[in-house]
């Protein structure tokens, strides 16, 4: 399986990508875009959230682990040199849920982390990626 993006200029610094049938603009900060979307960086890393999220709450339907809502909130440094990369990521895994399995949860994401996530993995080969989990 392979992907196809058409990604044209539209304005400033501004570029709107044709994913399928999905449409997402990308710009850059008022200083020299209008910031009308979000950074290429910061889609990476919604790209690792949707990868990694996706991934744990698959395992966890067929580890038949319940839970009442999940979100993870991604922070990550940059180098100061060109090409300005990201140094570090840190992703943080967050649950609710009535007597939530915690060895089961913590096996998914380790899985996703280690095994199953294919953005995880293109990322760690440049930042380190460090991850915790919370429940509440």
């Amino acid at each position: 399986m392979g992907y196809k993006v058409n990604t044209v200029w539209k304005e400033k610094m501004a570029f709107e990508s044709q994913l399928g049938n999905h449409t997402v603009r990308m710009d850059t900060t008022p200083e020299m875009g209008d910031d009308s979307g979000a950074s290429p960086k910061q889609l990476l890393l919604a790209g690792l959230a949707g990868c990694t999220g996706m991934d744990v709450v698959s395992l966890l339907n067929k580890m038949r682990v319940p839970f009442t809502n999940f979100e993870m909130d991604i922070e990550a440094e940059l180098t100061e040199e060109h090409p300005i990369v990201f140094s570090e990521i840190r992703l943080k895994y967050v649950f609710w849920g009535d007597n939530l399995d915690k060895a089961k949860v913590e096996k998914a994401v380790k899985l996703s982390q280690d095994k199953y996530c294919g953005v995880s993995a293109m990322l760690k080969k440049n930042s380190p990626i460090e991850y915790s989990i919370e429940y509440r």
